[in-house]
């Protein structure tokens, strides 16, 4: 099992920055895939970025492509999601995730543990 603990969000105008962090605890953080999905209210769940184990791959939605950046410090077990010219509808709670893969790839689907989320609000 991993357990996994968000933080960085909060209140920003359009066009600022915000960096998530995720913590993971638990079993070996670098042997997981990792990834961000967001919720908007009334929404479902979408995938936002992902992370392959070594950090080497990145996989990214098309509305965050060019904005976001994902990466992962395995010594720290902690993975980032760097977001830059933030836009209101990126408003949303972000989660942080971790799944076994069997393959050094970024995941974008399937993934078994979550963590609690974290509130972006991005002001227009």
């Amino acid at each position: 099992q991993v357990q996994l603990v968000e933080s960085g969000g909060g209140l920003v105008q359009a066009g600022g920055s915000l960096r998530l962090s995720c913590a993971a605890s638990g079993r070996s953080f670098s042997s997981y895939a990792m990834g961000w999905f967001r919720q908007a209210p009334g929404k479902e769940r979408e995938f936002v970025a992902a992370i392959s184990w070594s950090g080497g791959s990145t996989s990214y939605a098309d509305s965050v492509k060019g904005r976001f950046t994902i990466s992962r410090d395995n010594a720290k077990n902690t993975v980032y999601l760097q977001m830059n010219s933030l836009k209101p509808e990126d408003t949303a709670v972000y989660y942080c995730a971790a799944t076994d893969s069997d393959y050094d790839l970024p995941v974008r689907w399937g993934y078994d543990y979550w963590g609690q989320g974290t509130q972006v609000t991005v002001s227009s």
